[in-house]
């Protein structure tokens, strides 16, 4: 391996394997003679199935992390070749299909049981469902994205890798219900991550009893908590025993 191959990586290699994905449409799109730079929706589709993953769940973020996708229906040659050659360097994965089978593989069984990986995917998301003219998520959006990625056995989409349910509160279910009862904005992305870190630690206190009024949470989860309470979702600690001392919002 020589010093170039070292510093970036399989890059002709990587350029070649993005060229078999390219099909006719793409082709047509970029213009004759010219190079094709990204592909659309119907290719990048038939990549992540090929790469093992499920379109139809949150299996599809997790390819499209990994090419460094911009948007749930389209995969530029620059995202897919400095990611996967980012990944090279970092674990020498080949640059070959079914070596980059068996890494997404495994990396969708390890997203259940490892946070920090399930929150740079979660995270990632957030940019795939906006358009790129705005700064937030519809809500609609949001709500299937939540589904997807913390699904409880009452979501329509099914089970999420990690599911918002503790012992005795489906969250999920219970969030999704106060904001069709109080939001009617967009979902900023502010909201979008610190839900997932509310969600963390009510899946540890279902009492809510680390949230106290003077943290930094976003305005919508102090209004969620005092839904809840209202709701006889969640009871307030007894007095003197509130769990918010030192529970410091999620840098996220």
């Amino acid at each position: 391996m020589n010093d170039r191959e070292r510093k970036r990586g399989p890059d002709d290699a990587l350029n070649q394997l993005f060229d078999r994905l390219v099909g006719d449409e793409d082709r047509a799109a970029a213009g004759a003679g010219k190079p094709v730079e990204a592909i659309g929706a119907e290719a990048a589709q038939a990549y992540i199935s090929s790469m093992g993953a499920n379109i139809e769940n949150v299996e599809a973020f997790v390819v499209l992390e990994i090419v460094r996708a911009d948007s749930i229906g389209s995969i530029t040659r620059q995202g897919f070749v400095e990611g996967w050659s980012s990944i090279y360097l970092d674990h020498r994965i080949p640059a070959d299909p079914a070596h980059h089978r068996n890494y997404v593989r495994m990396c969708i069984q390890n997203l259940p049981q490892n946070p920090a990986y399930f929150k740079k995917v979660y995270q990632f998301a957030f940019g795939l469902g906006k358009e790129p003219a705005q700064k937030a998520l519809e809500k609609d959006v949001a709500l299937v994205f939540w589904d997807l990625f913390l699904g409880t056995e009452s979501s329509d989409t099914g089970l999420g890798p990690r599911p918002w349910k503790s012992k005795n509160v489906d969250w999920l279910g219970a969030w999704k219900r106060f904001l069709a009862e109080k939001w009617t904005r967009s979902v900023n992305k502010d909201m979008w991550n610190q839900t997932l870190a509310f969600a963390e630690k009510t899946m540890v206190d279902e009492t809510l009893g680390f949230w106290n009024e003077d943290q930094a949470w976003p305005g919508v989860i102090d209004d969620f908590v005092l839904w809840c309470r209202d709701q006889g979702i969640a009871k307030a600690p007894a007095p003197g025993t509130a769990g918010g001392d030192g529970m410091d919002v999620e840098d996220y």
